[in-house]
């Protein structure tokens, strides 16, 4: 598809999966290129946040890897590995499994998630520069009238 120097009429003849495609491969692609440079991989940092009461876990207790494909459904990636995220995780003493299989994230392990936490506005910033927020709220209000369009459900 052509899309230099479209007018404003050609854009708004254009499919918006096209461009919340486009869009969402490359706020990926940059968010995993900053997590790895700060030593992590998406997976691990969700991972960590589903196994934290100071997060998204309700109740801090141990997970299941299944439990947690579950739980990282609507976000997960084809080529995300969980098994592989935690057996990092594991060699870094960042959770622990229990004779269940349950997966329970440490002290240091919440520590790391805490600190990688306070990066995610920077990288925020950055996918949003240029944007002021009054423009950024007015594009995730379409974007969720699309969704509601389309049949699907919010969050």
């Amino acid at each position: 598809m052509t899309t230099h120097h479209l007018s404003d009429a050609e854009l708004a003849a254009q499919p918006a999966a096209y461009w919340t495609g486009l869009a969402y491969e490359a706020a990926i692609g940059f968010t995993r290129v900053r997590l790895a440079e700060l030593g992590f991989t998406q997976p691990q940092f969700w991972l960590l946040r589903n196994l934290s009461k100071n997060d998204l876990s309700p109740d801090g207790h141990g997970m299941t890897i299944p439990e947690l494909q579950q739980a990282m459904s609507s976000y997960l990636r084809p080529e995300d590995e969980l098994e592989v995220a935690a057996e990092e995780l594991l060699e870094r003493d960042w959770i622990s499994r229990d004779g269940d299989g349950r997966l329970w994230i440490t002290e240091s392990g919440d520590e790391a998630r805490a600190d990688l936490r306070r990066h995610a506005p920077e990288i925020r910033e950055h996918l949003q520069r240029g944007i002021d927020d009054a423009d950024y709220v007015i594009t995730l209000k379409v974007l969720q009238q699309i969704i509601r369009n389309a049949g699907g459900t919010l969050p």
